[in-house]
């Protein structure tokens, strides 16, 4: 048995991997519903007309960074499917986009007229998917990868161990992939 405060290494890889996900994911998904919340309102005087609103997102004043904070929930789910170089390779590219969402919300704060709690959380998003983008590109050859139940496997039917009926199974599927009639001797 361990000794109290110690932790064995694989614990601690999945810890940093969990860690690292949900740092990319929810920073990610934060600065991605930020910006598409309303930034600024127009109000422009019509005469003796009521005056008219324009409410602009987010999006519509940057909309490249939503793009970027897709990238970034789609990079950290990849953290999970991925392993030793191509995951730091990985982690490089979520911190450089966790920076390029964080200037993107900084540049919202630069705009006048516009409300700057939901720039200050694009802001704060970017900086957490660089974070977890960072640790990824530091510790991620390290952690744990995904089994190899989830690998495809060269001919499944030549297994020494698989039942004779699975095999069956597969040829009759192959014969239909070929256009041809299983049933037919």
């Amino acid at each position: 048995m361990s000794a109290p405060g110690t932790t064995a290494p694989a614990a601690r890889g999945r810890r940093g991997l969990a860690y690292a996900v949900l740092l990319c994911l929810a920073g990610a998904g934060l600065a991605g519903w930020a910006v598409t919340r309303t930034w600024a309102v127009e109000v422009t005087a019509r005469g003796s007309l009521p005056s008219g609103r324009a409410e602009r997102t987010g999006t519509e004043l940057l909309p490249w960074v939503l793009a970027l904070t897709y990238v970034g929930l789609a990079g950290g789910g990849a953290v999970l499917a991925t392993r030793g170089r191509l995951r730091r390779l990985l982690g490089v590219l979520l911190a450089g986009v966790g920076v390029a969402v964080a200037a993107g919300g900084g540049i919202g704060l630069t705009e006048a007229g516009v409300s700057l709690r939901w720039p200050a959380l694009v802001l704060a998003g970017g900086l957490a998917l660089a974070a977890g983008g960072a640790f990824t590109a530091l510790r991620g050859d390290g952690w744990p990868a995904m089994g190899a139940r989830y690998e495809r496997r060269s001919d499944p039917a030549d297994e020494p161990g698989r039942p004779a009926v699975e095999r069956g199974t597969r040829d009759a599927w192959d014969a239909l992939d070929r256009g041809e009639d299983p049933t037919v001797s």
